[in-house]
């Protein structure tokens, strides 16, 4: 018999898994590996404010990560850097400003492995109902937004030439992201929480015949993933955020071990060819 802890640890994690599936299949398309890693540092910015101010931890999390995201949008706009440069900007100054902060408050205990690499056997009842029904928000919002989000990833000249509304297709999924982080960050922590974007969505990738197939493929793989690692968790005692992870990229190790030789490679990336994103 499972104890509690460990089913509110199950619940939770195969409903971060259903959200970050399908955004992390985005990720992939349009390689904005990095964009993850900049919102999950800027976590740690929302957290050290949040105590700071004494307000909660998730709504400042999504302020900061939301705030991150706009400002990232501008400054692309004047063109005033590359994207890349932009992002490692955003990323390891957030970071840095974060740490800043909580070094400064001392007179508060923070558990930052516990930010960092999450604890999810320590969530509450209360922990599962907002992954739940904020999931399930960001999921509705998703498939609102996703046929125009989808043709901008394609071809955003002949999505704008369509009439379709990308550009606030593109700013309602970096607020889904932002919301996105500020649930998950309990689960896996904030410098796991790409990895939990990426790699089901990765793994999808080798089978889905369909954009929408392949969304629906992260998600069961995400969810695997974190079954998983929960029980190797369990059995090895390892940490159970970390080993989620582990589990994940298992996963993605075995889906290329079979079919190494038959992928075509896509020519101008070197990358099997993305046959949702070609649709």
């Amino acid at each position: 018999m499972l104890d509690d802890f460990f089913m509110r640890a199950l619940l939770a994690g195969v409903g971060v898994a259903l959200i970050t599936g399908p955004l992390g299949c985005f990720i992939v398309w349009r390689r904005l590996a990095y964009f993850g890693d900049t919102l999950s540092h800027a976590a740690l910015l929302g957290v050290a404010l949040a105590l700071l101010f004494e307000v909660n931890i998730t709504l400042a999390v999504f302020a900061i990560s939301a705030t991150v995201s706009l400002a990232l949008l501008l400054m692309l706009r004047r063109r005033t850097l590359p994207g890349d440069t932009l992002l490692g900007l955003l990323a390891h100054s957030t970071l840095a400003v974060g740490l800043v902060v909580l070094a400064f408050m001392t007179w508060v205990r923070v558990d930052l492995m516990g930010f960092l690499f999450g604890d999810i056997l320590a969530v509450t009842r209360f922990d599962v109902a907002v992954i739940w029904i904020g999931g399930g928000a960001v999921l509705v919002a998703l498939i609102a937004i996703w046929k125009p989000l989808f043709a901008g990833t394609v071809n955003q000249d002949l999505a704008v030439a369509e009439g379709l509304p990308y550009e606030r297709a593109n700013i309602a999924f970096m607020l889904l992201m932002s919301a996105v982080i500020a649930i998950s960050m309990k689960i896996v922590g904030v410098l796991l929480i790409t990895a939990m974007l990426l790699i089901p969505a990765a793994t999808a990738r080798r089978f889905a015949t369909g954009p929408e197939q392949m969304a629906v493929f992260a998600a069961v793989i995400g969810a695997a993933s974190v079954v998983a690692g929960l029980f190797g968790s369990l059995q090895w005692d390892t940490p159970s955020g970390p080993s989620i992870v582990v589990a994940a990229m298992g996963l993605f190790a075995l889906s290329i071990v079979p079919f190494a030789g038959f992928i075509r490679p896509n020519a101008r990336s070197g990358q099997p060819l993305d046959k949702g994103a070609r649709k």
